[in-house]
């Protein structure tokens, strides 16, 4: 499982599961709720989990890929020791994105998370609500020793600065400023993604 995990990338594919059992309890409700009203916000809820779990997904492989091509190898949870030394930014941008893949506030993940919450409970299923918060806690340990390891472990190896590119910086720092900006601002994003739900559905 992903707790044990202290390869990096295989970590992050066994959250994967976690995710997904995020966007089946969205559908799940909208097979429950079956009014269209209801059924269109609970789909919705799952597109919009699937949108920002990619957007965030983008931050992190997008990092670890750049940072493997600058020689900084991102293959075990430890080799990120000392990375906010080496590369702040980068380090700032996996902290974004291992928040947001944790649903904590203010990030999008988090607003992912509370919208298929919102669609469960509508549905009257409140223990498995309760469940998933359960289990989304838990999952929120391994993102966060990530983020520990990367700040206030001391670096092995190697500790010089990490030369990433002006360009590269800022496509990977807007990327992660919209994963903050729609945990802020998600109303436009998952009013799309409920209006999309709605007109394949025809309803």
């Amino acid at each position: 499982t992903a707790i044990v995990q202290t390869n990096f990338k295989r970590m992050l594919a066994y959250s994967t599961i976690s995710h997904m059992g995020f966007v089946l309890l969205g559908l799940l409700s909208g097979v429950v709720e079956g009014g269209s009203q209801a059924t269109g916000m609970a789909y919705g809820s799952s597109l919009f989990y699937m949108v920002i779990y990619v957007l965030t997904t983008l931050v992190t492989f997008g990092m670890i890929m750049l940072l493997s091509h600058r020689g900084f190898e991102c293959e075990n949870i430890s080799d990120l020791k000392g990375l906010n030394r080496r590369s702040p930014l980068m380090a700032a941008l996996l902290m974004l994105s291992m928040f947001s893949l944790a649903g904590i506030p203010p990030l999008a993940g988090f607003y992912a998370k509370l919208a298929v919450l919102q669609a469960v409970i509508g549905a009257g299923y409140v223990w498995l609500a309760v469940f998933a918060v359960l289990m989304s806690l838990i999952g929120a340990f391994y993102y966060l020793r990530v983020v520990k390891v990367a700040y206030f472990d001391e670096p092995e190896g190697e500790s010089g600065p990490i030369d990433t590119g002006v360009l590269t910086n800022g496509l990977m720092t807007v990327n992660g400023l919209l994963v903050l900006v729609l945990g802020i601002l998600p109303g436009g994003l998952m009013t799309m993604c409920i209006s999309v739900i709605r007109q394949s559905l025809q309803f």
